[in-house]
């Protein structure tokens, strides 16, 4: 019976990356004139449908896309997660201020983190993951400084990756995988060059509009 299950890491990965898509795909929802009971019906189908046996292996389509995109970070899943409930709530669960400070720290930490890893320094950064002290006190000292400045969101998702990571629930066993993936990196370099870009296209406007007294 046990071995109709798939095991636990497969599985919290294989859901991890449902609700990741799921909330995606209630994100381009939202851009069209549905209403929001229609826009729920046609995310949950797609959470179900996901989940569908395909193949010759009969596996779920989920697989299949978890064989390209690989295993997601609990960072992101958790993210996913909030923009669901937010979306499906009209409620606001996370403040942007929470949500760009987030994508910040992950764009810093994706340009220093992935060009080491690839061997473009004599230092594999990549390799503190496996359980060096020192990185668990940069978490610390972000996570604190964040708190400091208000920020709950942050030392939240650090909080949850080490649980996540002690339990190894994700197939690695690097705390970096926990923390970010290169698609949740992506985004959020992505993210910050649009804020920034609209950042510096505001105040040349302002800079060149005429004065009113």
């Amino acid at each position: 019976m046990l071995s109709m299950f798939p095991p636990l890491t497969d599985f919290v990965a294989l859901m991890g990356l449902d609700l990741v898509l799921s909330a995606g795909c209630l994100r381009l929802l939202n851009a069209t004139r549905l209403s929001l009971r229609c826009r729920k019906v046609l995310t949950l189908a797609c959470f179900l449908v996901l989940w569908l046996p395909v193949g010759g292996a009969q596996l779920p389509i989920l697989a299949y896309i978890r064989g390209v995109s690989s295993d997601l970070s609990i960072t992101l899943v958790v993210l996913a997660c909030l923009g669901l409930r937010q979306r499906l709530s009209g409620r606001c669960v996370v403040y942007s201020r929470e949500h760009a400070a987030v994508l910040a720290v992950v764009a810093v930490a994706a340009l220093f983190l992935y060009p080491l890893a690839l061997g473009w320094g004599d230092w594999d950064a990549y390799r503190p993951g496996w359980g060096a002290p020192g990185l668990w006190a940069g978490l610390l000292f972000v996570s604190l400084l964040a708190w400091g400045f208000g920020l709950r969101l942050l030392p939240t998702l650090v909080g949850l990756a080490l649980l996540a990571w002690t339990a190894g629930i994700l197939e690695s066993t690097n705390l970096w995988d926990y923390l970010m993936d290169p698609w949740l990196a992506i985004f959020a370099v992505s993210y910050c060059v649009r804020r920034g870009l609209k950042k510096t296209v505001a105040r040349v406007r302002r800079a060149s509009s005429p004065a009113f007294n």
